[in-house]
């Protein structure tokens, strides 16, 4: 937007050119597979991010290069063998002075020139070991988006005592919002919601066993939550999650 309106001071592009240039500047196409929304770091705070996902290996990488000119990228459930395959590619950020990190449990590539303004501190929390591939890719964004991260793994409510603690440090240090990842019967949130004064978000996962139903038990418990206060994102939805708590801290920051 800046060089447009430099142009335009310059008299080098009519008002005309100025104002088809900037009505088409949102959106940069490359071929019939993507569409990148050049303008969404400008309105909400976050690039695009990359879902790797049902994507080629040429594909990401041509995306995380046009994605690259915002100065930050996230390409995010990004298997390891796919990101092997393509970290050689990708080395041309790192000669644009990105600095790279690949996350394997979280499955995120996060590659980025300088760091993020700090927002505040949110909490994440997980019922059970197996609910941490999830918290984590909820930390990697949320730490990618500006906020510092308290974080207390395996505290569910098979051992509910292994929570408190926790709880009462995570309070201490002024955390603002506190994302809470479970699985099986998904009740973990709903304990935290009643014990805090603060926003909980819960993140359904799909562990557990047959009736669970590759987590839709732990989702339906979260939305027929008694404990006021709590806000639910899809299955396995680490991400949104996260985003949606970087997105209440930048809104009082």
């Amino acid at each position: 937007m800046r060089e447009i309106l430099q142009k335009l001071m310059k008299g080098e592009i009519s008002v005309e050119k100025a104002e088809k240039m900037l009505k088409t500047m949102q959106i940069q196409e490359l071929g019939d597979f993507a569409k990148l929304d050049a303008g969404r770091h400008a309105r909400t705070g976050f690039p695009e991010s990359i879902f790797a996902e049902g994507k080629s290996e040429e594909e990401i990488v041509k995306i995380v290069r046009a994605s690259s000119r915002q100065g930050r990228v996230l390409v995010t459930r990004l298997e390891k063998e796919k990101y092997e395959a393509i970290k050689d590619k990708l080395k041309f950020l790192e000669d644009e002075g990105f600095k790279l990190e690949y996350h394997p449990r979280a499955r995120i590539l996060s590659a980025k020139k300088q760091e993020t303004e700090k927002l505040g501190k949110i909490g994440i929390i997980t019922a059970g070991t197996s609910d941490i591939p999830v918290a984590e890719e909820a930390r990697v964004v949320a730490e990618e988006s500006g906020c510092e991260i308290m974080k207390a793994y395996d505290v569910g409510v098979a051992g509910i005592h292994r929570l408190f603690s926790y709880l009462e440090q995570m309070i201490q240090e002024d955390v603002k919002i506190i994302v809470v990842v479970a699985g099986m019967e998904g009740a973990l949130p709903s304990v935290v919601a009643g014990l805090v004064d603060i926003p909980v978000i819960g993140v359904p996962t799909s562990v557990g066993y047959g009736v669970g139903r590759e987590g839709f038990t732990a989702l339906y418990s979260m939305l027929q939550s008694c404990a006021p206060g709590i806000a639910v994102v899809n299955i396995d939805n680490g991400f949104g999650a996260a985003i949606f708590a970087a997105t209440m801290l930048q809104s009082i920051h």
